[in-house]
């Protein structure tokens, strides 16, 4: 989706989430999944990594999937391709989250129309990064949410 095409449903979805699950997010620097949600995170984001690896990226526990997501989700960031995006919908949709959001290169009008079906936002095609960048959003606030247990937090 080029930004000239990111209408006021996008800006809304923005301006309205806090928590967002990121599958397919990648734990190495170099690779766009680790960037964009980087980015999302300096922005004020609550990010929650989902990836079967677990481990920890960003700061963040990984999770082998959205169920296991201890803090509710907003929006799941989907970085993984097409034919993966029907079983990240169905799991999107179980837990309760309010969008989905596939990133450039992903697309599945199918699974979109189930999200849809199912009461949730869906945006296909596009980067959450430029979106943020191209209605020029600021930090959001501090919401006191972390994706971490208490006890896997720093002390």
């Amino acid at each position: 989706m080029p930004p000239a095409t990111f209408g006021e449903e996008v800006r809304r979805i923005l301006e309205s989430i806090q928590t967002i699950a990121v599958v397919g997010l990648s734990p190495s620097p170099e690779r766009p999944s680790y960037g964009v949600s980087r980015y999302m995170q300096d922005m004020g984001y609550t990010i929650i990594p989902i990836r079967p690896g677990g481990g920890r990226i960003l700061g963040q526990s990984a999770y082998a999937s959205l169920q296991e997501s201890p803090v509710p989700i907003d929006m799941v960031n989907i970085f993984r391709r097409p034919e993966f995006v029907p079983s990240i919908v169905d799991a999107a949709i179980a837990c309760g989250a309010k969008v989905v959001w596939m990133q450039e290169g992903v697309v599945h009008h199918e699974a979109a129309e189930k999200a849809r079906q199912a009461g949730m936002q869906v945006v296909q095609d596009a980067c959450v990064l430029k979106a943020h960048k191209f209605f020029g959003l600021p930090r959001r606030p501090e919401r006191g949410v972390s994706a971490t247990p208490v006890a896997d937090q720093p002390k």
